[in-house]
């Protein structure tokens, strides 16, 4: 899952109280942004095994901090304690942890049995990553079945948002096309984890662009 995990992001900055957009696809990545961040520092490992599943070579051996359920839930209190502390706005903090938990979950779907609980086995995964058939549209669906849900759920109120969706879709198209078909990893090394770190960092300035041209439409 990539750019699945902007759909939670896009549903729920139809909230009212909701964080900014941008935020929120921040929210979408972060326990990735944490797990190529440690990843740099050898605090959390991987590696490159060609097909370990049908369309994703790596071998997410060594996450506890950031893909068991408990060090999710730890990143999604911290990301909820820090909205709050910007903004005092409780509900906007328990949005933006329900989006980040919405990692966990999707990843749960796509992954081979390589999430946890709590660092220890049991190992979990659906492991749709081994059935391209249904993982990629699967993916497509909800990024951009929730993309409509936002446009629908908003409106215009300037005229650069057009070219803002514009923008974002073709970021977004690019990325999962890159991840798809692009050539695999031949190593789990420095520039693959700094490239990653980049993709989401644009990805959210994108839709913080998104963001600010666009509002509720009953706001």
């Amino acid at each position: 899952m990539f750019i699945g995990h902007f759909a939670p992001a896009m549903v729920a900055a139809t909230h009212p109280k909701a964080p900014g957009l941008g935020t929120l696809f921040v929210a979408g990545q972060l326990v990735d942004f944490g797990f190529f961040g440690f990843a740099l520092f050898g605090i959390e490992n991987f590696r490159i095994t060609p097909g370990m599943t049908v369309m994703n070579p790596l071998d997410l051996y060594d996450m506890p901090y950031t893909h068991s359920l408990l060090g999710s839930g730890a990143w999604a209190l911290g990301f909820a304690l820090l909205i709050w502390l910007m903004t005092r706005n409780k509900t906007g903090a328990m949005i933006g942890a329900a989006v980040v938990m919405s990692h966990w979950l999707l990843d749960l779907l796509v992954h081979a049995p390589d999430l946890t609980l709590a660092g220890s086995p049991p190992d979990l995964g659906f492991g749709l990553w081994n059935y391209p058939a249904i993982a990629m549209p699967l993916e497509l669906l909800l990024t951009f079945g929730a993309l409509a849900f936002f446009v629908f759920r908003t409106r215009s109120k300037t005229p650069r948002s057009k070219l803002a969706l514009v923008l974002l879709v073709i970021l977004l198209l690019a990325f999962q096309a890159s991840n798809w078909f692009g050539p695999e990893p031949e190593a789990a090394d420095a520039a693959m984890m700094i490239t990653a770190l980049i993709a989401f960092t644009l990805a959210a300035l994108a839709a913080a662009f998104v963001g600010r041209t666009r509002t509720l439409k009953h706001a």
